[in-house]
């Protein structure tokens, strides 16, 4: 279920209150406007209207510095906020287990974190102030104004519920489109990018055209869903614009003619003078001011919501805030720890295949095991019970005598490092490559495993610029570069190799691991004879 509770930040709030004293300063400016005026209209000299003129002056400065420190303090709290729900989010992504088929799909979880999630910046920062302003101002104004003409307030205290109730009728409809819109946006951005991963496999199967047609259909579908959130944005604008017209032009009749002596009632004490007149004319479009911000903003609304709504229901379940990982110089290991599967059961929820049902196995400190068996006996499946991807459905899994599970694996996954058979490389540096965002020395590491290669030499994303062998080298030198992670798991690393390079990897591998424990899921015989055991998988259930 969707989590519908939403709490403005508090520096949203203390900014709208700032900004709401910037409008209430218009309050004292017309007044001094409309009397300033009606004196003029009396033959008063420019001297004496040259106080109220210094007085506007200043409260029209003191306006503009309350609005933009009000703003300035909004913005500042609405970046900080969507700040704290992308991480949150990222968090709770990142602590998913991979095998978790309910998973959100990468594509559209990175159009919610990374496009959606930007609007809810407007929503916060601009919506937020003008909810305060439509609730205080108007009825500020509207008392102002009746303490002069009961028959002008009555005008706008009529005209005033007709745009919220409109606005309210759209709304719905806005808010439904703006939800529609940014999952067909989410759908669209995932389809590109599964389509974007299997490039090579399109263009060898001829499927060009056909994915090209469908991805032209996709954003079609997306072009239809923004119109129809623009045109229910324009409808919105339009209703407000035309109430409040209304409005600010019936109460400029009613002050017209009762300055002409047209009508003779409306006004406490008898009649209306020209100041009364004009303080009353230049408060009604105030009145309507923070409606008409509200059309402008209501957009915001629908689509800042449904963005937090989508930011939420990906981070339903945030993760616990991990303790800091030691430093490199922090990190003591005392030696390499063993590594215990006791009865372990695991069935993937989608295929419903796993591994052997009451698996076991003992793995002593510092011991090279092999998973031998066919393609489907649940190697890779078991490497990810150990790194704690996906928790077992039933049994043990103890790593040092530390037993592992979701309260655990966050700290046992410290002294665990990965290499796959096809390792992710990011666009940049070997030495950036191996340390992968860690503080970690990377240059022995690299010298070990890619000797007399230049550790500034730029490779491209996914290991553009990298043969195969050079790539799972380079993430051997990567597992090995934090001294902390003593346990190495390594999945099908010989695979898709030649015989030459197939060799030079295991070489590597099992020099870079020595002192370590290092399991390998693996159908190469080679690389499992030059391992200290082989535990043979022959099928799952």
């Amino acid at each position: 279920m969707r989590n519908r509770t939403r709490h403005f930040p508090r520096g949203t709030t203390t900014g709208s209150l700032v900004q709401l004293a910037a409008a209430l300063v218009w309050l004292p400016m017309a007044w001094i406007i409309a009397r300033t005026l009606g004196q003029l209209a009396s033959d008063a000299d420019m001297a004496a209207v040259l106080p109220a003129a210094v007085a506007v002056l200043a409260l029209g400065l003191l306006r503009a510095g309350l609005e933009a420190l009000g703003a300035r303090m909004v913005f500042r709290a609405a970046r900080a906020e969507v700040g704290r729900l992308r991480r949150r989010t990222l968090a709770t992504l990142a602590a998913r287990d991979p095998l978790d088929p309910d998973r959100a799909a990468s594509g559209a979880a990175a159009s919610v974190v990374a496009e959606q999630a930007e609007a809810v910046l407007p929503w916060l920062h601009r919506y937020r102030p003008v909810q305060l302003k439509v609730v205080i101002v108007p009825l500020v104004l509207l008392m102002a104004v009746a303490s002069v003409s009961w028959a002008a307030a009555l005008i706008l205290l009529v005209a005033a519920p007709l745009i919220p109730v409109f606005m309210a009728l759209v709304g719905i409809r806005a808010k439904a489109a703006s939800e529609a819109q940014l999952a067909e946006l989410g759908t669209m951005n995932a389809v590109l990018m599964d389509r974007l991963r299997g490039l090579a496999t399109i263009r060898a199967l001829d499927a060009v055209e056909v994915t090209a047609g469908r991805l032209r259909a996709a954003a079609e579908s997306v072009r239809r869903r923004t119109m129809a959130v623009l045109r229910i944005a324009f409808l919105s604008s339009a209703v407000l614009e035309l109430f409040s017209a209304l409005g600010v032009a019936m109460v400029a009749v009613y002050v017209g003619f009762h300055l002409l002596g047209d009508l003779n009632f409306g006004a406490w004490g008898g009649r209306m003078g020209l100041a009364q007149g004009l303080f009353v004319l230049l408060l009604a479009p105030a009145f309507f001011e923070p409606l008409r911000e509200l059309a402008a903003v209501w957009h915001d609304r629908a689509a800042g919501e449904a963005a937090h709504d989508a930011l939420m229901a990906l981070g339903a379940a945030p993760a616990p805030d991990p303790a800091p990982a030691p430093s490199p110089a922090e990190a003591t290991i005392s030696g390499p720890p063993s590594l215990s599967l006791q009865g372990l059961s695991f069935t993937h929820p989608a295929s419903g295949r796993g591994i052997p049902q009451g698996f076991s196995l003992e793995v002593a400190p510092g011991e090279r095991v092999a998973l031998f068996g066919p393609s489907g006996s649940g190697k890779s499946t078991l490497l990810a019970l150990i790194a704690g991807l996906a928790l077992p459905d039933g049994g043990r899994i103890i790593i040092g005598g530390t037993p592992l599970d979701a309260s655990t694996r966050a700290d046992l996954r410290r002294r665990i490092a990965w290499i796959g058979h096809r390792p992710h490389m990011i666009a940049g540096s070997l030495m950036a490559n191996v340390r992968f965002g860690r503080a970690v020395e990377a240059g022995p590491p690299l010298a070990r495993l890619l000797p007399g290669v230049d550790p500034a030499r730029q490779v491209g994303e996914a290991g553009f610029g990298l043969s195969g062998g050079e790539a799972v080298r380079l993430a051997i030198a990567r597992a090995i570069a934090d001294p902390a992670a003593d346990i190495v798991l390594a999945d099908e690393p010989t695979a898709h190799l030649d015989g030459d390079t197939a060799a030079r990897v295991r070489a590597a591998l099992i020099e870079a691991t020595t002192g370590r424990t290092l399991v390998v899921a693996t159908h190469d015989p080679d690389l499992a004879a030059a391992l200290d055991r082989v535990i043979r998988l022959e099928g799952a259930a």
